[in-house]
């Protein structure tokens, strides 16, 4: 499964430039962890931080003016950071696999002479076949929608040497991404697996209320970002994979007292209602009468046993509305399924809450702060020695934010 090592933001709201984990221009530094978690007070950033990833993915799956346009963002002037005339950037360095050669991915996107946004530039870039350090070299470079790309696997610019690999590119939808055309064409498997890899995102925007609608009768094999299919998901769970459903009922019972059974029912009118029976009761309850705190872990419980899972998914403040004693819980389940095998999804999470942190190491944990200008920054948890030596002798990580040891001294 892809792994994201590195990401930078510039110039979105109150990220003026923000980078967690390594870069590929960066010697030093550790990567992402497959689970890791952003922390901070209330107004530092984090949302925005969240919604930087879900900008990206509906800039690929729309388009750039679109996206800035979605979700109450309020247009390009309100996401662009003030008192700077630069474009709104974003840097994404990951690999695909294990051992396979890192891949950069750079997108700059402004305001065209009709004061509308479009992409002013993009570019892929990866290390030379069998080059294991060194400079990376770009496999698609776009500049106002006109460029060039490198067929292939292995082909990448060459410097100082004839290049037959290079063909020229010209975009005439400069609001549309590149790599959303190039992707889909065959010659270029890399641009297509990369767009796959941002297509495949999961950012949760689940709230309990979608889960108690009533969707139309029917399988689905993944849930949505609202979570307002969980009904239809749990019938594709039944149908395909029962033991693993079993798996999945079995870990809420053991979480959530008074769970026993949960199994779905078609109406007359083919509506599917999520039963929840606790055991005591001869009749079940249905998701409509359920808490938020049991359909947000069993939503969450559902999306991490997905079978075919995203290959990165990102959830805002998964505390909201549980028990404190279940979030520590909760926090070990997702690392869980973030280091557990092979095809694990790698998880970011956001939170503002102590006891999910105590489960939590100092490597996997970034905090968030205001700076005195207006402006986030951001620091590994695991890069203050002081924390990273309290944590050795057992104090819980979440208490220790608690008390004030993460704050900025």
């Amino acid at each position: 499964m892809a792994l994201i090592e590195g990401f930078r933001v510039q110039n979105y709201r109150a990220l003026r430039d923000v980078t967690l984990g390594r870069l590929s221009a960066q010697k030093t530094g550790a990567p992402l962890t497959p689970f890791t978690v952003v922390i901070g007070k209330n107004g530092v950033g984090k949302s925005t931080l969240f919604d930087a990833f879900g900008f990206i993915a509906d800039c690929l799956t729309h388009d750039v003016e679109t996206a800035c346009d979605m979700k109450d963002r309020g247009g390009f002037e309100r996401l662009h950071s003030a008192e700077t005339d630069a474009p709104i950037r974003f840097e994404i360095y990951y690999r695909e696999a294990s051992g396979e050669r890192p891949i950069t991915y750079e997108l700059s996107i402004g305001l065209d002479d009709t004061g509308r946004p479009f992409v002013e530039s993009e570019l892929l870039k990866q290390r030379r076949k069998n080059s294991k350090s060194g400079q990376p070299f770009p496999f698609l470079r776009l500049t106002r929608g006109t460029g060039h790309v490198w067929a292939g696997e292995v082909a990448v610019q060459l410097d100082g040497e004839e290049d037959n690999g290079k063909e020229a590119v010209e975009l005439t939808d400069l609001r549309q991404l590149g790599i959303a055309t190039l992707g889909t064409l065959k010659e270029h498997p890399r641009i297509k697996r990369f767009r796959d890899f941002l297509k495949g995102w999961y950012l949760s925007y689940f709230y309990p209320d979608a889960a108690r609608s009533l969707p139309s009768a029917g399988p689905q094999k993944h849930l949505n970002s609202h979570g307002d299919n969980i009904g239809n998901v749990v019938q594709f769970m039944e149908r395909e994979h029962k033991a693993r459903f079993a798996t999945i009922l079995q870990r809420i019972a053991d979480k959530i007292p008074g769970v026993s059974s949960i199994s779905t029912k078609v109406t007359d009118d083919k509506r599917v209602l999520l039963q929840f029976n606790d055991g005591a009761f001869a009749d079940p309850f249905f998701a409509q009468q359920m808490s938020d705190g049991t359909l947000k872990v069993f939503a969450y419980l559902l999306l991490l046993e997905d079978p075919e899972p995203p290959p990165f998914i990102c959830i805002e403040e998964p505390e909201n509305g549980l028990y404190h004693k279940l979030l520590e819980t909760l926090a070990i389940e997702f690392r869980a399924h973030a280091t557990g095998k092979k095809n694990a999804p790698q998880i970011f999470v956001t939170t503002h809450q102590p006891y999910f942190v105590d489960a939590l190491s100092p490597e996997e944990v970034w905090i968030l702060e205001k700076g005195i200008d207006g402006y986030s920054t951001v620091r590994r948890v695991s890069d203050m020695e002081i924390v990273r030596n309290l944590v050795a002798e057992g104090l819980p990580l979440g208490g220790l934010w608690y008390s004030d040891y993460l704050d900025a001294r």
